[in-house]
């Protein structure tokens, strides 16, 4: 009686651990799906804006030409334009706020940081296993551009960095140079809450309005 109680209580058991197997694993897909819906809506709405060359003001779409792009800054959660990574092939649309609900829509713009043709540093963060996977494989040379409702930039990598997780140093002024500046999270391939950033540095290469 005892063996058959205990087959009995492993079948179960075993049939549990299933179970709970396929919800995990259930779960994780539908979150991959699920982001790459917010990505895809996103990029959609940034293509919208910038066909029709229209920023996102207070909530209001208005004429990108009569914004003083100087004074130019969006709320959090706004739509700004796209990133195009060549190399890559990849379309991926920016989203004003680095925190995770942004970073689950897309390629984040840290707030506080410049726009193209304001003559400072921009910065653009994402997550290393979404919509920045395959960075690992830029490389001094390659090129970012940033396509907005007010033009089109391109800029060129000219230098790498890796630092701590919490160094906010990367993270200052270069006016009056304007510098664009991408970080991830480092080591690429790292399970979990990963230690490092990997930064990327580029400079203008051409400003198209229009």
């Amino acid at each position: 009686m005892r063996v058959i109680g205990l087959n009995k209580f492993l079948k179960i058991f075993a049939a549990l651990l299933f179970l709970t197997g396929a919800a995990l694993v259930g779960y994780s897909l539908f979150q991959i799906w699920d982001g790459k819906q917010k990505v895809e809506a996103k990029k959609e709405e940034a293509k919208e804006l910038i066909d029709k060359k229209q920023i996102t003001v207070n909530g209001k779409k208005v004429p990108a030409e009569s914004i003083d792009v100087n004074k130019l800054a969006f709320n959090k959660g706004d739509t700004i334009g796209l990133l195009l990574v060549p190399k890559l092939n990849k379309e991926l649309p920016i989203v004003e706020g680095t925190d995770e609900d942004d970073l689950e829509r897309g390629v984040g713009h840290y707030e506080g940081t410049a726009l193209p043709l304001q003559n400072d540093q921009i910065v653009l963060s994402g997550h290393r296993d979404t919509v920045f996977r395959q960075f690992d494989q830029l490389e001094i040379g390659d090129s970012f551009i940033l396509e907005l409702p007010y033009g089109s930039f391109e800029y060129q990598i000219y230098d790498t960095e890796i630092v701590d997780a919490d160094d906010t140093s990367v993270i200052r002024s270069t006016a009056p140079e304007e510098i664009l500046t991408v970080t991830t999270c480092y080591p690429f391939r790292y399970i979990g809450n990963a230690p490092e950033r990997f930064i990327f540095y580029a400079k203008p290469v051409y400003k198209k309005n229009g």
